[in-house]
């Protein structure tokens, strides 16, 4: 069972949406201190359900959303098994008769029997479920990342959850297009900290999906929740499973440049692939061969749903 999103607390902010050529340039000119090669365009937005990224809608436009519900501390120190959500509840909440709503987020624990990691990516067009969704969890004989998908008719999600949602129509885009990493900071932290520069206290929030061409990545999987307390980012990374995972991998999600008090997370990838890797993206581990083709789109404004009244900052990373 799970909780009805509509009844519970929501709160919902603008967002700064200016020009994508203006997010372009800031970009282009930006970027150069993180990679070595940088092409940043608005484009029209290829056919997004066309390998390799496979997803459940073919664009990014039309009606854009960010959404955050719950939040690690639904997970730490202690899990809070009550907390299970629908994505079927997300168009209602934001007024929408259909919506393509991709991110990343605990996956669902009573239909996965284990704590596992969402790779959203589901259509939901006047009730009628397209799942893409995938979670990945760890095999608890061999600690190895197992991946699989959803069917249609499991569509809850667990704890928290950072979701782009739209109508899934064509339009322009920004590529975002990067090679070589020269800086220290990931793919999406280096877009955030460009943008956040950049615009200050305007907040933006992005939305989409990237691949990574070549190199590997630095993710994890959650194992099975904790029995025992949780009350640092040093017992987190304790608890995580981390893997080295090599490209091609297929990351969604969604990054904002501020926290307008509503205790958000600021940015929030999951990746899968078609060699059964995936996971919660961290950073490559390939600096000097890495590459990266993404896609985003920016969202009107952020719901904030069911928030937690006592919060902390373990679990954010």
């Amino acid at each position: 069972m799970a909780l009805d999103m509509k009844v519970l607390p929501i709160e919902c902010k603008p967002l700064h949406v200016p020009p994508l050529e203006e997010i372009a340039d800031v970009l282009n000119k930006g970027l150069k201190k993180h990679f070595q090669d940088v092409k940043v365009e608005v484009v029209n937005c290829p056919d997004l359900t066309q390998m390799p990224f496979t997803l459940a809608n073919k664009g990014l436009n039309g009606n854009t959303h960010m959404m955050d519900v719950g939040g690690p501390p639904y997970l730490v120190p202690f899990v809070q098994y009550d907390k299970v959500y629908d994505l079927c509840d997300i168009p209602d909440v934001v007024k929408m008769k259909s919506a393509f709503i991709i991110g990343a987020g605990a996956g669902p624990h009573p239909y996965a029997t284990v704590n596992c990691e969402a790779i959203m990516n589901i259509n939901i067009e006047n009730s009628l479920v397209k799942q893409q969704t995938r979670i990945v969890k760890v095999n608890q004989t061999d600690g190895t990342p197992v991946q699989e998908q959803l069917p249609t008719t499991e569509t809850r999600f667990a704890l928290l959850g950072n979701f782009f949602i739209c109508e899934g129509k064509p339009g322009q885009v920004l590529q975002v297009h990067v090679k070589k990493r020269v800086g220290c900071m990931d793919f999406i932290a280096s877009i955030r900290g460009v943008l956040a520069d950049h615009y200050g206290n305007r907040i933006l929030g992005l939305g989409g999906t990237f691949l990574l061409r070549e190199g590997k990545a630095k993710q994890h999987v959650m194992p099975h929740f904790s029995e025992t307390a949780i009350n640092s980012d040093d017992e987190i990374n304790q608890w995580l499973k981390f893997y080295e995972m090599s490209a091609p991998l297929i990351a969604n999600g969604t990054l904002i440049t501020g926290d307008y008090d509503l205790d958000l997370r600021v940015q929030h990838f999951h990746s899968f692939s078609y060699h059964g890797e995936g996971g919660h993206y961290h950073i490559d581990t390939t600096p000097d061969t890495v590459e990266y083709l993404g896609y985003f789109n920016l969202a009107q404004d952020i719901y904030r749903v069911d928030k937690p009244e006592h919060t902390h900052k373990v679990g954010r990373d």
